[in-house]
C-alpha cells in the first residue's frame, strides 16, 4: 500500500513538472514563484523544491534548456553552449508562402509602381492592409516615397528581394499580361469582397 502511495506521488510530481514547464515556456519571460505556486495550487517551499528538482534534471540529461533563477522568479531559457546552433538557423533564409491575394497584389505593384495602397484597392475592389504589411514584410515590396497629393500617401515599389526571387533582371521582363487575365482578377476581388461583406 506504502508503495502504491509514493508511486502517485512519483506521478503527481511528474505532473506538476509539466505544468511548470509549460508555465515557463508560455511565459517566456521570468515569473514569480509565487505565481506559479498559485498556478500549481501549491505552497511556494514545495514549488520552489520541485523547480530546483527540474533544473538538476535538465542539466543532468543535458538538455536544450535550463531555468534560471532571479530573485524569487524563474525563467526557462537557452542553454548559452547552445547559442551558436540557435545563429545557425536564425541565419537561414525565411520560407514564406505567398497567399492569391498577395500574389495578386504584388503583381499591382509590380506593373503599377510608384503605387498607393488606396490606388492597390481601387484596382482589387477590397481593402489590401494585410496583403501590403506581409509583402512589406517579407521583402518584396517597400515604400518608395509619397504621392504629392493631399494626406501625402505612401507609395510602393518592388524591391532587389523580388526581382531575385522571380528571376527578373529589370520590369522590362514582366510577362505582358491579357485582357482575360486582368477579368479573371476582377472576379476574383469581387469574390472575396462578397466574403468579406458575408463575415
Amino acid at each position: 500500500m506504502e508503495e502504491g502511495k509514493e508511486q502517485l506521488d512519483a506521478m503527481e510530481i511528474k505532473k506538476l513538472q509539466g505544468a511548470i514547464e509549460a508555465i515557463l515556456f508560455t511565459m517566456g519571460e521570468s515569473v514569480d514563484l509565487g505565481r506559479i505556486a498559485a498556478a500549481i495550487e501549491h505552497d511556494e517551499e514545495t514549488t520552489r523544491k520541485i523547480i530546483h528538482n527540474m533544473m538538476d534534471s535538465y542539466d543532468a540529461e543535458d538538455r536544450g534548456i535550463r531555468i534560471l533563477e532571479l530573485e524569487g522568479s524563474f525563467q526557462m531559457c537557452t542553454k548559452k553552449e547552445l547559442y551558436e546552433y540557435l545563429i545557425r538557423v536564425a541565419k537561414q533564409p525565411k520560407r514564406y508562402v505567398l497567399t492569391d491575394v498577395m500574389l495578386e497584389t504584388l503583381s499591382i505593384v509590380a506593373y503599377k509602381q510608384p503605387v498607393t495602397r488606396l490606388e492597390i484597392e481601387k484596382i482589387r475592389g477590397v481593402k489590401s492592409d494585410h496583403a501590403v504589411n506581409k509583402l512589406v514584410e517579407y521583402g518584396l515590396i517597400e515604400e518608395v516615397g509619397r504621392l504629392d497629393a493631399p494626406g501625402r500617401p505612401l507609395q510602393f515599389g518592388t524591391t532587389e528581394e523580388f526581382f531575385r526571387r522571380f528571376d527578373l533582371q529589370s520590369l522590362d521582363e514582366l510577362p505582358t499580361i491579357d485582357p482575360e487575365q486582368i477579368e479573371h482578377f476582377k472576379e476574383e476581388a469581387e469574390d472575396e469582397a462578397q466574403l468579406q461583406l458575408d463575415i
